[in-house]
């Protein structure tokens, strides 16, 4: 049976490895180049993860089917300049053959209460262009695009930030 529960120090190891995986996944695909070297968890990412457990201000979650943890996600609050707080979906993912089972919305339904409980204002999470799969996950929990972010690689980069 899938469900989420937040995540604990005995978790980084799986969280660890599927957030290799994510990187992994999406730094072949369109926008996943510059993703990576701006976006992505900073490789090894085990230190992040650690810390990203620890951390009272950051929500780690993960999805399992049967206890065994196939999805993970990292959210955090941000401070508006207004006094609001803005909810942000740093990761959200679910290895490939757990996908469409339910593990992503048991984990999605987490984490939109634990930002509920935080009084955020919102949630914001990316998608890459071309990824419709997140960005239809995504819409299915009221998130719409807000902002689109626009890039023009220069010089050598050109290659490799496309």
């Amino acid at each position: 049976m899938e469900s989420a529960r937040p995540a604990t120090t005995a978790d980084h190891e799986s969280i660890a490895a599927l957030a290799t995986e994510a990187i992994a996944e999406l730094e072949p695909t369109r926008g996943g180049a510059l993703w990576s070297r701006r976006e992505a968890r900073l490789r090894p990412v085990d230190a992040s993860i650690a810390a990203a457990i620890d951390d009272d201000a950051t929500f780690v979650v993960v999805g399992t089917i049967d206890e065994v943890v196939l999805g993970y996600g990292i959210t955090h609050v941000e401070d508006l300049h207004d006094g609001g707080r803005l909810a942000i979906v740093d990761d959200l993912y679910v290895t490939d053959g757990a996908r469409g089972v339910g593990v992503g919305e048991a984990m999605m339904d987490a984490v939109i209460a634990w930002c509920e409980g935080q009084g955020c204002i919102g949630v914001d999470a990316m998608a890459l262009p071309g990824n419709r799969a997140t960005k239809n996950f995504f819409e299915r929990f009221g998130l719409t695009a807000r902002a689109i972010v626009v890039h023009r690689a220069l010089g050598p980069a050109a290659e490799v930030t496309g």
